[in-house]
């Protein structure tokens, strides 16, 4: 395995599960040292345990993401710690399934607040560090930011926001030397998506669509966010990357080729 990150310090956000939590395995196993936080801090116990990381290449943090006091002492916590910050990885998110007339104005507010303050509030706290150290941003954003979904408009707008602040961010830190990327997924199989597998006419709604006939794991999305994160992206900046088996290099016509097969 190489160690691309062995003497860097990562800070993540919502990495007791699925995508964050890969990307913590990812980037420890390349011996990068963690500094890890979650809404609960007994489900990031019992999911970083496994790893064995001794306490110099791991802090585990409790941190409501939508609460910018907790990000800014998520943050200074790690720099205090480990004297550094070399990469930051915004992985929290939060959809709802509902029409505009229908959506609750709490529920759109929470929706903004777990997706896409939280990214601005770990951003705000975290650059200064980040440019000390010509450092890396890399941002869960979704295939969802970049296209509209049905009845996902607040998630689109959320996601929508991710994308276009990673543009703007990289834009601004570009001549410091700071790195700011996304990767976009697509359809992933975690809990969160467990549902969606597990509803037959979601699922066949996906394998149709789907051009290599199935979801992403978590495991493929942290390699893409470790990608980003490496001295391999050294001239990568600003780029929303999408991970998603070629969902959205299709048009959704009808499968000619595998209609006149049949």
């Amino acid at each position: 395995m190489p160690q691309r990150f062995t003497g860097k310090v990562v800070a993540l956000t919502a990495a007791a599960s699925g995508i964050g939590l890969s990307a913590v395995r990812k980037l420890a196993s390349e011996g990068a040292v963690i500094s890890a936080s979650d809404l609960s801090i007994d489900a990031l116990k019992e999911a970083l345990g496994p790893l064995d990381l001794s306490e110099d290449r791991l802090m585990m943090r409790q941190c409501d993401v939508t609460d910018m006091q907790q990000v800014r002492a998520f943050i200074d916590d790690t720099v205090e710690r480990f004297g550094q910050l070399d990469i930051l990885v915004n992985n929290a998110g939060l959809g709802a399934l509902a029409d505009v007339t229908e959506l609750e104005e709490d529920a759109w507010h929470k929706v903004i607040a777990v997706t896409l303050d939280s990214v601005f509030y770990a951003c705000r706290a975290a650059m200064p560090h980040l440019v000390r150290t010509q450092g890396a941003v890399v941002n869960t954003a979704s295939i969802s930011g970049l296209f509209g979904d049905n009845g996902l408009f607040a998630y689109n707008a959320a996601k929508g926001g991710v994308v276009n602040l990673t543009r703007a961010l990289a834009v601004d830190y570009a001549r410091d030397n700071v790195r700011v990327n996304a990767v976009c997924p697509g359809l992933t199989a975690t809990p969160r998506t467990a549902w969606m597998m597990e509803d037959a006419k979601i699922k066949a709604e996906y394998d149709s669509r789907l051009p290599m006939g199935r979801p992403g794991t978590p495991d493929e999305m942290a390699d893409a966010i470790a990608f980003l994160a490496s001295s391999e992206a050294s001239y990568i900046t600003g780029v929303n990357l999408p991970v998603d088996g070629g969902l959205t290099a299709a048009t959704n016509q009808p499968q000619f080729l595998r209609m006149r097969s049949d």
